[in-house]
């Protein structure tokens, strides 16, 4: 037997659209306070100093969070070739946006206390807050516009095609999505911030901490009745070959009201990720409320997890469906790599990923406390 054949390819394939699903997640469960406290630094941070503070609760470790994003999007373009193709290049103004916000970041951290002028500190200040904002808007508006289905279609030789504009992304439901997420990285950046400080600024951040909290669970809910009653999902109603070759144009596809709810009544242990989101956002506002440390965080993770695998779970086998042409959808069946490629890919995957978190755990344990006015002054050098 070939040594890639220990594994068959529908198993392989279900395995990899779960790691993309795992690496996604962890992107927004480290990556994710990073953007939160970008956002909420205005507001729970009033004076230099407190500012300072709040920069360096994310300091040492967001470099290392938004490696998660580089991993995902490398697993796409390595397991899931057309989906990288159609996302990356129909999407593209929206990911140039994305990532010019997230340069943003490592220049407004590594110079904004650079001079002492209080113009040149409060315009990075604003920099840095656009830089956790707009990354998290448009990341809502693209699983917004994944749940929609974007414009998109294959010629005669399998050329991706866009037909749609950056505009058109903007409808009511992708923005409905955006500020979801955009509450959810509040609700997180809230709960690191609690966790990492002291004094007004914890106090600032539970108190917006937990409206963002109640706002996940109301846009949640909001999201959730919307995909049910007004959205319409999709579904394959041709045969589907789970180990056929990746060419998306050989089945048939067609567009019906709640057709996004069909997974939860085929299969109703699924309904654990609905409700780790709002387990999870429930429990973050008490932790909140309770001055809690620890536990909001992971609360606030647990409906970071939930609320991204809601979608997840309800789209499979779908990954990408098409608006213009629901026949070229892309789906976990007929996207992928080889079964060769994806095979290679996981033997990487499992020699490597073990490594990253156990490197991620230790310099979270080594920079486990709370930073400190007395700390910061005291390492005027290397702090930000």
């Amino acid at each position: 037997m070939i040594l890639h054949e220990l594994i068959d390819y529908p198993t392989l394939r279900i395995i990899w659209w779960a790691l993309i699903g795992v690496l996604l997640i962890g992107f927004a469960m480290t990556d994710g306070f990073d953007l939160g406290v970008g956002v909420l630094s205005p507001f729970v941070a009033r004076t230099d100093m407190e500012r300072r503070i709040a920069l360096n609760a994310i300091g040492p470790v967001w470099e290392g969070n938004q490696v998660w994003l580089i991993l995902g999007g490398g697993a796409i373009f390595a397991a899931w070739p057309p989906l990288y193709a159609v996302s990356f290049s129909g999407f593209y103004l929206a990911m140039f946006l994305v990532l010019a916000a997230l340069i943003l970041r490592p220049v407004g951290m590594k110079y904004r206390s650079k001079r002492p002028e209080a113009a040149w500190r409060a315009r990075w200040d604003a920099a840095l807050f656009v830089a956790g904002f707009v990354p998290s808007l448009i990341f809502g508006v693209a699983v917004g516009n994944a749940l929609v289905g974007a414009p998109f279609y294959f010629t005669t030789e399998m050329v991706p095609r866009y037909a749609g504009s950056f505009l058109g992304l903007l409808g009511p439901f992708p923005l409905l999505c955006g500020v979801l997420a955009v509450s959810m990285v509040v609700m997180h950046g809230g709960a690191w911030l609690t966790l990492k400080t002291d004094g007004p600024i914890a106090e600032r951040s539970r108190r917006y901490g937990s409206m963002a909290a109640l706002a996940v669970m109301v846009l949640f809910a909001l999201g959730g009745l919307v995909v049910w009653l007004l959205l319409d999902g999709y579904r394959i109603t041709s045969p589907i070959v789970t180990d056929g070759p990746s060419n998306p144009l050989l089945k048939s596809v067609v567009r019906e009201p709640g057709a996004w709810m069909t997974n939860y009544r085929t299969y109703p242990w699924m309904l654990i990720a609905p409700a780790a989101g709002f387990i999870g956002a429930a429990g973050a506002w008490l932790g909140m409320r309770a001055r809690s440390e620890v536990g909001t965080l992971l609360l606030s993770k647990l409906s970071i997890f939930g609320v991204i695998s809601t979608v997840g779970v309800s789209m499979f086998p779908f990954l990408l469906p098409s608006s213009h042409a629901p026949d070229a959808s892309l789906t976990v069946w007929d996207s992928s790599s080889s079964h060769l490629t994806l095979f290679i890919m996981l033997v990487s995957t499992a020699i490597f990923l073990p490594i990253i978190l156990a490197y991620t755990s230790w310099v979270y344990r080594v920079l486990w406390g709370k930073v400190t006015e007395e700390e910061i002054r005291r390492t005027t050098d290397s702090a930000y």
